[in-house]
């Protein structure tokens, strides 16, 4: 595992920190790092640590102005794959869910995977290059 220095962290927030770690880890591979439920964990793969946020989390805490951090959104992280087709077999088999079908253009061919809370996590093909 590299030093956490050497990591692009990225914080989703997430309704229930234990159901994220079981996806994280089940579906895609990540490794527990720390995990303080119902508050907090923190996974790795490769160079990514995602930061996995509950409402009881810090980050969760209210704004001055009121608003409350959630999930959501069109922010991802982008997650490389060899074989779009049977990583999306894989995980429909699973139970997991999708925004959208395979989407191809000129660089590779993605979808969209929602983790628990409705985070996107795109699943991308490189195109093959002749």
């Amino acid at each position: 595992m590299p030093e956490a220095q050497d990591l692009v962290s990225v914080r989703y927030m997430v309704d229930d920190v234990a159901a994220a770690v079981e996806f994280y880890t089940r579906a895609l591979d990540f490794e527990v790092l720390t995990s303080f439920p119902p508050a907090f964990a923190d996974v790795a793969r490769g160079g990514l640590r995602l930061l996995l946020s509950g409402p009881a989390s810090s980050a969760g805490r209210s704004m001055s102005d009121g608003a409350r951090p959630g999930p959501g959104g069109w922010n991802r992280i982008h997650l490389i794959v060899d074989d779009l087709a049977a990583e999306v077999e894989r995980l429909r088999a699973t139970g997991a869910t999708f925004r959208n079908e395979v989407v191809t253009g000129p660089g590779g061919s993605q979808i969209l995977l929602l983790d628990p809370a409705g985070n996107v996590i795109e699943l991308f093909q490189p195109a093959a290059r002749g």
